[in-house]
């Protein structure tokens, strides 16, 4: 049962009205149907509110069909601010900064890789530093960290990790411009000097899939899909640099909020004035945390490719083992969106939440002018992937956003607690799924069970028309952190 007030606008959103809660400036939608609702949590309905009380919020407070309880900001969500009375909150970005995704797609086919999955996972999953604090192989010097903070994906290239042709499918070209090295913090630096280039913990992963399903025949031949073909999924973020970053900030954001007078209903919802100084630092942080995800996801790519060509003993253009799209989920951009009939720039907040690009837009590379923004949503390792497509319907309806996941109904401890006495590793493989992790807890944390299934998610999405359908991975090898 929904909450009083709260009412079904249509099969695939409610309406959060403006007096839900007493000082609400926008009203609040949330993108679910009868299904996901009944797993809605009733705190997170609360902090979709909460973020309608800030400053210079447009539109509407919003959340995806993936929405659960966040810091703050409900994972899910998505709120766009004016530049002139809107406020920046690091809450809205979250921890783990830019986290993000990125797909490759090959020549291989899944009956090259099924007789030798376990072999395959097991190579990769020493080939790629995954884990709590886990160290990467790269040894990086003062300028080294100021570089990549700067340049993001760039600066892996430069390094030799890939090509410059990669740079072309990544948003927003693997490096967001604005980022000031100096803003960053000693402890941060601490952080993220060892973990460049690897994985982390979590719901982090790099998975072998395969292409099971299209929908979307136009779509996929631009992208190059075919049924039966393997990808590779690479989701990690920013490490325990994003991490400081963002401790550092909400530290600053307390004070700012208590120096602006900014009534908060939730201290975690801490934030400044755009145009403050607190405001301007944070992005200036927060950008540098962006590319070092990117440059991240960058080396752990290429060393996914150099695996690959090994394992297989092919040349690269015999494997063509090229990226599609690389996606982020968590940030905060200045973007064109048109506010009544009139194009405005917005500081717009995505956490838990995926850019869903319409064709033509100009952020797009020429490959994708066509066919909109690829939109890449993880499912849970036991389920499936998406690839899917932005729309005009996205743009004009939630700031050019959909979902990023298929969100979690069960806590960590939860999920531990319900994985008691069971071996997740062989119910796995019992489906055919080889998983290789640093320590038994992960697996229990991300089992299945412990979120929404994918599909139900990604068919709110569809047919609230703010993305498209293109293709279905089912996953064959896993390496978890």
């Amino acid at each position: 049962m929904l909450p009083e007030k709260i009412h079904r606008i249509d099969d695939t959103k409610i309406k959060v009205p403006s007096d839900y809660k007493s000082g609400m400036k926008v009203q609040g939608i949330i993108y679910v149907d009868e299904v996901l609702e009944k797993e809605l949590e009733s705190q997170a309905i609360d902090q979709v509110a909460n973020v309608a009380m800030l400053p210079g919020i447009v539109g509407s407070s919003m959340a995806m069909p993936d929405i659960h309880t966040g810091y703050g900001f409900p994972i899910g969500g998505v709120a766009a601010f004016d530049l002139e009375n809107g406020v920046v909150s690091p809450g809205g970005v979250g921890y783990d900064i830019n986290c993000g995704v990125r797909l490759l797609k090959s020549n291989l086919r899944k009956e090259d890789v099924v007789p030798r999955i376990k072999e395959l996972v097991s190579v990769l999953y020493n080939e790629i530093p995954s884990g709590v604090g886990s160290k990467g192989k790269l040894r990086l010097g003062p300028a080294d960290e100021r570089g990549l903070l700067v340049k993001g994906a760039r600066w892996a290239v430069e390094q030799g990790y890939g090509d410059a042709s990669d740079l072309e499918r990544i948003e927003s070209g693997g490096c967001i411009e604005g980022a000031d090295p100096d803003i960053i913090s000693k402890k941060a630096y601490e952080r993220g000097r060892s973990q460049q280039g690897t994985l982390g913990s979590g719901n982090h992963f790099l998975e072998i899939q395969y292409v099971d399903e299209i929908y979307d025949d136009e779509i996929a031949d631009i992208l190059g899909f075919s049924i039966g073909q393997v990808t590779v999924m690479i989701h990690t973020g920013s490490r325990g640099f994003g991490h400081q970053v963002c401790t550092d900030f909400i530290e600053v954001m307390e004070r700012a909020a208590s120096k602006y007078k900014i009534e908060l209903p939730d201290k975690e919802l801490a934030c400044a004035p755009y145009k403050s100084r607190e405001a301007q630092d944070y992005l200036f942080a927060m950008r540098a945390a962006a590319n070092y995800a990117w440059a991240n996801r960058q080396c752990i790519m290429h060393w996914t490719r150099e695996a690959f060509l090994r394992f297989f003993q092919m040349t690269p253009r015999d494997l063509r083992m090229s990226l599609i799209y690389d996606v982020a989920h968590n940030i905060a951009k200045i973007e064109d969106h048109i506010v009544n009939d009139k194009k405005t720039k917005l500081i717009v907040h995505r956490k838990g939440a995926t850019r869903a690009f319409p064709p033509g837009h100009p952020e797009l590379p020429d490959a994708y002018k066509k066919t909109g923004q690829p939109v890449l949503i993880p499912g849970d390792m036991g389920r499936a992937s998406f690839v899917l497509a932005g729309t005009e319907k996205a743009m004009r309806e939630t700031f050019g956003s959909t979902c990023h996941g298929a969100g979690r109904i069960m806590s960590r401890h939860q999920a531990i607690k319900r994985a008691k006495g069971r071996a997740i590793w062989r119910e796995m493989e019992d489906k055919g799924i080889i998983v290789r992790s640093a320590g038994r807890e992960t697996l229990a944390e991300e089992m299945s069970e412990a979120y929404k299934d994918i599909s139900n998610v990604v068919d709110v999405v569809q047919r609230a028309g703010i993305s498209k359908k293109v293709a279905r991975l089912r996953p064959m090898g896993v390496i978890k952190g």
